[in-house]
Parts: structure tokens; sequence; C-alpha cells
């Protein structure tokens, strides 16, 4: 009885716009068995990937709302579902795997749970998740990286947190993992940016608005790459990543998913009479797409993601980020309903 609640999870899971592919070792279960109780898991199965409201799930659930809502509070709680109000009715989802219940469940990443993450991973969750248009997270580049009057409105970091009014600060669920499993690196591990429209209850990972805009100097002081949910409008966390680390540069990185992580609308381009062949862009390009050769760098132009970090840290002056032709830029979804539908049409499940 508890196999079959988490293989109907599992498809649940799989039905959503960003996926929870099969894998043949069936590690996808023991994961869920990791986070799911089997009261939760049958629950769960039986959500969708749109909103719905509280007294239709008790009626398909065969539940009295006080009892449904009582489970799905305490499962919202633990980022297994997603909740809100509309015309004063709680309506509930299912989250999806990634981005959703993994990185709600940081302060339970323990040995086990980041050997079956990264088993997962590697038996086809990366090519499942990562493989399939439009990417969960695009490119935001460096502030400064570029001239003013090229970014575009979706692309100026700051602008993002500016007008928001609670700021956290988490650690980096992705090098945590990563650490656990022997690997990892020594980049800044306390990262990850959410921010809210609306005041929240004091939390100890509070931040303020100037010290959400240091965070992110900080990061780009450490060569980490600023990544955001791939959509114009409703961005709501800036993840500052590393390519040895973060699940969606491994993509690129290990996986070889070129398109793993959408690129920002910009690439780099080196003042050859400028560069001095320090090497400081190689080292801080995060994909490979930077190399000194013949004294100068050179920029591999089919693998930069245009985010600045050549351009931030070079002490010449030498790199700068240009913006791509009209004809190369691809906009993201508007928001997050449209990056879903698009998603879905091209995985086949619209």
């Amino acid at each position: 009885m508890n196999d079959d609640v988490y293989e109907r999870l599992a498809d649940a899971l799989n039905r959503l716009p960003n996926g929870f592919p099969r894998t043949a070792t069936g590690v996808e279960l023991r994961i869920l068995q990791k986070i799911f109780s089997p009261e939760e898991a049958a629950l769960a199965s039986q959500l969708r990937g749109e909103m719905e409201p509280l007294d239709s799930i008790a009626e398909r659930l065969g539940m009295a709302e006080d009892q449904a809502l009582a489970a799905l509070k305490a499962m919202a709680r633990r980022g297994l579902v997603w909740g809100d109000k509309h015309e004063g009715k709680r309506r509930y989802r299912l989250a999806p795997f990634v981005v959703g219940i993994y990185e709600s469940h940081l302060d339970q990443m323990d040995h086990e749970f980041a050997h079956l993450f990264e088993e997962y991973m590697a038996a086809g969750g990366t090519a499942g998740i990562m493989g399939i248009q439009p990417a969960l997270h695009r490119v935001v580049p460096a502030r400064g990286a570029a001239k003013t009057e090229w970014i575009l409105p979706y692309d100026d970091v700051k602008a993002l947190l500016v007008g928001a009014k609670t700021f956290r600060v988490r650690d980096c669920i992705c090098r945590v993992q990563q650490k656990l499993i022997g690997k990892g690196c020594d980049k800044p591990l306390h990262t990850c940016l959410a921010f809210y429209d609306i005041p929240l209850p004091p939390d100890p990972n509070d931040v303020s608005l100037e010290g959400a805009l240091a965070l992110l100097d900080m990061a780009e002081e450490a060569a980490l790459v600023h990544t955001v949910s791939n959509v114009a409008k409703g961005v709501n966390y800036v993840c500052n990543c590393c390519g040895c680390c973060c699940g969606i540069l491994r993509g690129i990185t290990e996986y070889g998913l070129a398109d793993s992580v959408a690129a920002a609308n910009y690439y780099a381009v080196v003042d050859a009479d400028a560069c001095t062949g320090c090497g400081i862009c190689e080292t801080r390009c995060q994909v490979g797409a930077i190399a000194v050769g013949d004294a100068v760098a050179v920029v591999n132009l089919e693998r930069c993601i245009g985010c600045g970090l050549c351009a931030s840290g070079c002490p010449e002056g030498a790199v700068s980020l240009h913006l791509k032709p009209e004809p190369e830029i691809v906009h993201p979804p508007e928001d997050f309903a449209a990056w879903e539908r698009a998603r879905l049409r091209n995985r086949g499940l619209a």
C-alpha cells in the first residue's frame, strides 16, 4: 500500500510542468519516502498543478473540510503544497519537486538525503528537469557589467528588489548538499535571497534592503552567478550560483545541457588592447566560457551565459557585456502561469 501511494505521488509530480522524471533505479521513490509520510503522499498524489478551492479538494478526497484544511496547512508549512486565498477562499495545489519541495527541505538535508538527490540527478533527474524548455532559471547580469541603457527591464537585479517589504537570506541548499557528499567549494554559503511584497512576521533570517543589496555585491565579488525564476514578472528570489555545486549550472558544467539555464541577453566582449592576460576572468567564469590564449582572454560565445562576472572582476576594465542583436534576444515568459503553459506544451502535456 505504501509503495503504491509513493508511485502515485511520483506520477503526479511528473505531470507538473517542472517534471519529476521516473528512473530505472526508483531512487525518486526513496526520496519521496524520506520527505512525505504515507498519509501525506496519499493526499498530495490527488492534488493538481493549479490552485483549487479547499471545498473541492475535500470533496474529492472524501474528507471533512476542517480535516483537509488542517492537513494541507501542515503540508504547506513544509513546502509540500502551495496555498493562497482567492476571493476569501483558501486554495491549494501540489508544489513541484524542483523548484519547490526540494528547496523547502534545507533544514532536513542530511547525509542520506544528499546522496539520494545526487543519485537521482545522475539517473535522469537532471536531463528530465533541466533539459526541458523554458528553463527553470535565467541569468541576471552582474550590476555595472553592461551599459545602463542596454539593461532590459527584467534584468536589473537591483530593480527587482526595490519595492519589496521583506527580505530573507538562507544557506544555499546546493552547496550544503554537495558538502554532504564530500564535494563542494569554499564559496560563501549564506547567499540565497528571497523577497516579498508584503511585510512578514520577523524572522532570524531577515535583512534590510541595504543588506540584500550588500549580499548581491558580496556574491559578485565571490564570482557567483545571479539566477532568478525564468519569468519577466513575479520574480521573488535571487540565487547566487557556482558552477561546481548549483544543480542548474551543473547541467552545463557536468551534464552537457547547454540550455539548462536561460542565458542573459548579453555576451562578453574582450578589448584585446586593454587585456593583460592575467586570467582573473577565466577563474571567475562559472561555466568555462572564457580562457586566456596567446596572452589575451578569448570568449566562447556558444558557452557564455551573459552573467558579467568576467567584466565585473577585470582589473583593467578590458571585458564588458554587450546586448545581443535583436533577432537573438529571447524574452522570458511573461509570468509563472505563462511559463507553466509553455513548459507543459514542450513536455507534450498541454
